[in-house]
């Protein structure tokens, strides 16, 4: 059962070569046009059938939905839009799809339809172009770090540490849920459970990724990461992917350049490796976009707005310098941001973030030097007392893509903020010991994968980039 994929006979000179194609079934027209689907592309290759050479009994069992093998000649289309169709010598019905149930017919479905059946969303060509994007965007990944000899590092999913100091975490127990034992003070024992201690799905593999840093130079994590937050956005989910460097030996500065590196070869990479994917979800965008009041559409294509990343400098400023330019902004003023910028120290907004790279420098930002209230206990604390060494990539239709800082390497530094916050000492016990054996300054970031994909692919939902999102209410699949 040798077959050829749809994307390599697309390209390939008709000469009239024998060719087997196997694929899904599109549209049917006068039962002797089939368009077909194998997933190998955006694109559909066409099998002619001619007439009156198939029996009846199997040309009704050709249907949208229906996989089929066809064997043929490759020849030169005369139809517009296509170069090559194939000549049908033999077709066989390898899986049945009834019409009259198949969900997908050949018109257009809203995303919020799709996302109810998860497991056929990606027959759609739209699905089809973003899991393609999404597939080339984790090669890329993963290329850019070895090039530059990273090492990859599988940091655990079960862990007893909260990153993020959020507690927004999902346990992991196998304790009777009914009557879980209990000690002296009336709480659940823990000790009796799997691990012995209570433990959670991962939020960030950050501080395991750290101890690794720390003795191999730079590493990466790329896996899946778990938030319990019960936010019903476009820009939330339960269950996401990460990528996480953290290296050696790197200030913020340093920290600051890998970002940008990164992210520029990614977009570059997606515009040189997923031309035809990108062209369709270009239309497709453009096409949502004319929905939209004109005071909310975007200013840019996609395409466009991707090369807006890789032929522009990314802006530095500090969180103070923002803090000013939105005091001062217009819509701050005229009170048309949700959430008003009064005094320095307020925490910034998608909005606001979206202001200062498409409406005021009009590139990719990275704000730096965060006031420490606002952001982590593992930050480096800067020498004003007031700010950390934090740092936020700002993209134009995301805000935030990426958040880093320098890590703080000072044991008593470190000791003193866990403390200040009433973090538990007694669960980052390690961590903080790696600042007593050879410490050194350090720094990493976070990219959240799905946020990269909205913007590369110009999705708008970030249940729409991965393939079964997990939100509240909703595990199906």
């Amino acid at each position: 059962m040798y077959r050829t994929k749809i994307k390599e006979l697309l390209s390939s000179p008709p000469n009239s070569q024998h060719v087997t194609v196997m694929g899904w079934v599109r549209t049917v027209r006068n039962n002797q046009f089939i368009s077909i689907n194998d997933g190998s592309t955006i694109e559909n290759i066409q099998a002619v059938v001619a007439l009156n050479s198939l029996e009846e009994s199997v040309l009704k069992r050709i249907t949208t939905g229906a996989c089929i093998s066809v064997s043929g000649e490759l020849i030169a289309s005369p139809a517009k839009g296509q170069t090559v169709e194939l000549k049908v010598t033999e077709l066989l019905i390898l899986g049945d799809s009834d019409p009259e149930k198949y969900p997908l017919q050949p018109k257009k479905h809203s995303l919020e339809f799709l996302r109810e059946i998860a497991h056929l969303r990606s027959r759609t060509s739209t699905f089809g172009a973003v899991m393609r994007v999404r597939n080339a965007m984790a090669f890329a990944v993963h290329k850019f770090f070895n090039d530059r000899g990273f090492v990859y590092v599988h940091t655990p999913i079960i862990t007893g540490s909260d990153a993020e100091g959020a507690g927004e975490m999902f346990r992991v127990t196998n304790l009777n849920a009914k009557n879980p034992p209990l000690d002296e003070q009336g709480n659940v024992n823990f000790k009796e459970d799997f691990f012995g201690r209570e433990t959670n799905l991962t939020v960030s593999g950050q501080l395991e990724g750290e101890t690794y840093a720390l003795a191999l130079g730079e590493i990466y994590t790329f896996g899946p990461t778990f938030r319990a937050e019960n936010s019903n956005t476009t820009r939330h989910l339960a269950e996401f992917w990460m990528i996480e460097p953290e290296m050696a030996f790197y200030d913020l500065n340093d920290n600051m350049k890998l970002a940008t590196d990164l992210l520029h070869y990614l977009v570059r990479y997606a515009l040189a490796n997923c031309k035809e994917d990108l062209a369709f979800l270009d239309k497709r965008a453009e096409e949502e976009e004319a929905t939209k009041p004109q005071d909310k559409r975007n200013e840019l294509g996609l395409i466009e707005r991707l090369k807006f990343v890789t032929e522009n400098d990314f802006e530095r400023l500090s969180y103070t310098e923002a803090v000013e330019i939105l005091r001062n902004s217009t819509p701050n003023k005229k009170k048309k941001f949700q959430y008003l910028i009064d005094k320095w120290g307020d925490d910034l907004q998608s909005e606001h973030e979206r202001f200062l790279v498409e409406k005021h420098f009009k590139k990719p930002v990275i704000l730096y030097n965060y006031p420490k209230e606002i952001k982590s206990f593992y930050m480096r604390q800067n020498e004003d007392g007031k700010t950390v060494a934090a740092m936020d990539v700002l993209f134009p239709g995301i805000g935030e893509i990426i958040g880093g800082s320098q890590r703080e390497e000072r044991y008593e530094n470190i000791v003193s903020r866990v403390k200040e916050l009433n973090l538990p000492e007694k669960d980052l016990w390690w961590y903080l010991e790696l600042r007593k054996y050879g410490s050194a300054p350090h720094s990493g970031f976070g990219l959240g994968f799905e946020r990269l994909i909205l913007f590369v692919t110009g999705m708008t939902n970030i249940r729409d980039v991965i393939p079964f999102p997990r939100f509240p209410g909703n595990a199906e699949f």
